[in-house]
């Protein structure tokens, strides 16, 4: 299939390697209309884009995710509204519209909280936590939005993640969950599959599908979920498309998610889910880029190491520049493996 990319920015990291780039605003309605007639069907990378982009888009052919989807998941409130009122687990959250709103959740949620943007949140943007009144109001200021919502502080025993694809009510797959380590509120660590009891396995796995089934939605979508220190399974959040806590599917599945967002939009049959071994991903994250570019001999020197870079034209604090995925017999060594391949590839560059 021939992949056409429509971007605000030139050269993007899909545009360098597409058949066609469109640089147009996302609110071109004309360059849009042009796009549309060039492909079968439209499909997303990330979630900050209008709605109505994709309701334009609609309007010619086949958009999946639905734009409804989107409209769901790329704001706070309405995601959490949704899975709230749908029954099922989310951490506890108040809306907040204006500083009465939040004196008045953080003596009924408790100190110390997680104060969010509703909208345009990712890569730990749009969030702090806070331990006083005084924080939350400072935050609450500093934010300058319209909505934005306050969840009670969670202690956590783990982080893990499902993606799935759906078709319809009889095409869906779902990857076993992995395991996920943050740092500054960033994935810097994925270990595939999740070390977890098979109960909870099956419900996250069960309720990833659920949301799938409630929102109609034909793609890949992404379920973030806590497990806290009880052992409670909470929905953390949702991404309509292949995510960063999926890319090991590249090597490590029959099927990557990738191929699987392919198939799913384009009504082929889903692809095979299985893991043909353990994997682990760690994020390659642009301060890895100074003072020395890093070392990429040096890490692939290690068996079972796989690097992927992403195109992007400056390597900045934080930005996702690339991944590298290790394979191994066990979770534990393909993590290991992975740790140890980054701190070759950074100390290494430190003594060039």
């Amino acid at each position: 299939y021939g992949v056409v990319v429509y971007s605000p920015d030139a050269k993007s990291p899909a545009g360098q390697i597409a058949d066609r780039e469109f640089v147009a605003a996302y609110d071109d309605e004309a360059a849009l209309a042009r796009f549309a007639e060039a492909v079968d069907v439209v499909t997303i990378e990330f979630e900050n884009i209008p709605v109505s982009a994709l309701k334009t888009l609609e309007q010619w052919g086949p958009v999946y995710p639905q734009p409804h989807v989107l409209y769901v998941t790329q704001n706070r409130a309405r995601e959490k509204t949704f899975l709230q009122d749908c029954g099922l687990p989310v951490v506890p959250f108040r809306e907040i519209y204006d500083e009465d709103d939040l004196l008045a959740a953080l003596e009924d949620l408790g100190i110390p909280a997680v104060l969010k943007t509703a909208g345009f949140g990712y890569d730990g943007k749009g969030q702090v936590k806070v331990h006083t009144v005084e924080e939350a109001l400072n935050a609450y200021r500093t934010f300058n939005e319209p909505i934005c919502i306050l969840e009670a502080f969670i202690h956590l025993s783990k982080e893990i993640s499902v993606v799935a694809a759906r078709v319809d009510g009889r095409q869906f797959a779902a990857y076993r969950p992995v395991e996920n380590t943050h740092r500054n509120h960033i994935l810097d660590l994925t270990i595939a599959p999740a070390q977890i009891d098979e109960g909870t396995e099956n419900k996250a796995l069960a309720i990833a599908r659920d949301i799938m089934e409630r929102l109609n939605m034909r793609g890949v979508l992404c379920v973030e979920f806590f497990i806290d220190q009880d052992g409670r399974l909470l929905i953390n959040e949702l991404a309509p498309r292949p995510h960063n806590s999926g890319h090991y599917t590249i090597e490590a599945a029959v099927c990557s998610q990738f191929e699987q967002q392919l198939r799913a939009v384009s009504g082929l049959p889903l692809g095979d889910v299985t893991l043909r071994s353990a994997a682990a991903m760690a994020n390659l994250l642009g301060e890895l880029w100074t003072p020395n570019l890093p070392n990429w001999s040096a890490a692939l020197r290690f068996p079972d190491i796989h690097i992927h870079l992403y195109g992007k034209a400056e390597a900045r604090a934080g930005r996702k520049m690339g991944h590298l995925t290790a394979l191994a017999s066990t979770p534990q060594a393909a993590q290991a493996l992975a740790l140890d391949a980054r701190q070759a590839l950074i100390s290494s560059s430190q003594t060039q």
